[in-house]
């Protein structure tokens, strides 16, 4: 991986596009690429922000990286009937966003190069607003209920690794 710049969060083409790719094709979910400085379909806050589209999270190369993830949760730790009409506002609630932020950290272990601490750091660096005033003192302090709100899902397994499963 090529890294970002100091102080900068991680992006898809710091070398994560292929990984990505597949971290999220092991869920059943298809990450599609638009190129250059076309609009990300699905895209909550915009461009370069990550989108989704049903089982599809849709990325430019300058898409960061904890937007792709936290897009791909949030399709993930929701319903099914949700998912087939998922169209750039996943709704849920707050128990549901609570789990999207503990899984993106969970699965940021599974990236090489990233990990859970660098997942955190961006989320922070991207103003992402916990309680607690970062998500490191959050998933610490508070991610107890989340963890276990994916576990009772399916989520993850009882060691609390991503068992790489769609919410029913």
């Amino acid at each position: 991986m090529t890294g970002a710049a100091p102080g900068a969060v991680l992006v898809l083409a710091d070398g994560y596009l292929a990984p990505v790719g597949a971290l999220l094709a092991r869920h059943g979910l298809a990450m599609r690429c638009v190129a250059g400085d076309a609009p990300i379909p699905g895209s909550y806050h915009g461009a370069p922000e990550a989108g989704v589209v049903g089982h599809d999270v849709w990325v430019r190369a300058d898409t960061p990286l904890h937007s792709v993830l936290h897009e791909a949760c949030h399709s993930i730790c929701m319903d099914g009937a949700r998912r087939a009409a998922l169209e750039r506002d996943a709704g849920g609630d707050f128990d549901e966003e609570n789990a999207v932020c503990v899984l993106q950290i969970l699965l940021a272990d599974e990236l090489a190069g990233v990990g859970a601490a660098r997942m955190m750091d961006d989320m922070d660096r991207w103003g992402y607003t916990f309680r607690l005033g970062s998500a490191r003192r959050w998933y610490a302090e508070e991610a107890g209920e989340p963890r276990h709100w994916l576990a009772r899902e399916g989520l993850v397994d009882a060691m609390g690794r991503p068992t790489f499963r769609l919410r029913a």
